[in-house]
């Protein structure tokens, strides 16, 4: 049974200033939230300090964990974690123990006074410490520009061979992105300013798919951050994991997309170029659904069946899987008409004038 028909022509095109409209809206509520929050809610893994998971046999509440663990752990944030009826917490310090096993037992044994012998059970201790949190924060910025950095280096000789180019882009990005560190700046400035330089010379080196994959890509991690920070869930390791994961898959859904366009380039040279973008969207929409939603099934099941030790990583990839689907159509393809169309433009005006 066919799902989508091979003749199926939808103007996705048309529709790309108002995709533009909704994608900043939506990013800008989400930066909105960041900054009003003062940034994620950065799991132990970043922000340094000790989690106990702690599990009851009866019902409790946030507050009550909270007073009977005052003396032990006065600063404390209190999330419970799974399903309602499970009364499984995770607790949250800035507190820094050199014995966890030590640690363990004293919150067993205060647990246990104030709720009574059997009723309370400790699952874990972990303790980050924060010079640690700090220094995987810096690593993980570093890691997402890097694979932006290298997408955009393959996407150019990939697409529009120009290994040499793209090299020596990348070149002189990573000397100039060690230099800018040596000089202490701070490392999210750092990211930001060399991110938009990368965008910059994908620009004016006229490397316009390398330019509409690394900001389709953006466009995917912003939302994603944008949606944890509106949810106030934990900015973990496996979040990052899920984000570099998202990474790759938003990527390949658009290298589907460009590999078609450039066939039909080649085929028609005479068709308008929007044209040609759309036909090329519309021919591998099959393909993209049926994979997007094979994905988005499994993914699924994970989030409601999986339990919580994976449910952010799963919160991750679903909003990933969607919003990559979304900017392989409306963000990626788009981006090549734009700056088609502003080049061509410009080379109008230089005719005009001279």
């Amino acid at each position: 049974m066919e799902w989508i028909k091979p003749d199926i022509n939808i103007n996705f095109v048309g529709l790309r200033y108002k995709a533009f409209l909704l994608s900043a809206i939506i990013i800008g509520l989400g930066v909105a939230v960041l900054i009003g929050k003062g940034g994620l809610n950065m799991g132990i893994d970043f922000a340094g300090g000790t989690v106990v998971q702690v599990q009851f046999n009866k019902s409790t509440s946030p507050e009550e964990i909270r007073s009977a663990l005052q003396g032990l752990i006065p600063h404390s944030m209190i999330q419970q974690v799974g399903a309602a009826d499970a009364h499984e917490f995770l607790v949250r310090g800035d507190m820094i123990s050199s014995e966890l096993q030590s640690l363990s037992h004293q919150v067993q044994e205060v647990l246990s006074k104030a709720y009574g012998e059997g009723q309370v059970s400790v699952r874990r201790v972990e303790m980050v410490g924060p010079k640690v949190g700090a220094d995987l924060r810096q690593k993980a910025l570093k890691a997402i520009y890097y694979a932006l950095l290298f997408i955009a280096i393959y996407i150019s000789g990939r697409f529009e061979f120009k290994w040499a180019i793209s090299g020596v882009m990348g070149g002189v990005l990573l000397v100039g992105l060690y230099l800018l560190e040596a000089l202490g700046l701070n490392v999210i400035y750092l990211i930001f300013a060399a991110l938009i330089i990368t965008l910059l010379l994908c620009w004016f080196l006229k490397l316009p798919y390398a330019l509409g994959a690394v900001l389709s890509l953006v466009h995917d991690i912003l939302i994603t951050l944008g949606l944890f920070a509106l949810t106030n869930k934990e900015f973990t390791l496996e979040v990052f994991a899920a984000l570099l994961t998202l990474a790759g898959y938003s990527l390949n859904d658009t290298i589907i997309v460009y590999d078609r366009i450039r066939e039909n380039r080649h085929k028609d040279r005479k068709q308008p170029f929007h044209e040609m973008i759309n036909g090329a969207i519309n021919q591998t929409l099959s393909r993209t659904m049926l994979t997007s939603g094979t994905v988005l099934f499994v993914l699924t099941c994970l989030f409601f069946l999986g339990g919580t030790v994976i449910h952010d990583f799963t919160f991750a990839m679903l909003i990933g899987v969607v919003t990559g689907t979304y900017s392989s159509i409306f963000v990626a393809s788009p981006i090549l008409i734009l700056y088609e169309d502003l080049t061509k433009g410009k080379r109008v005006l230089k005719k005009a004038t001279a």
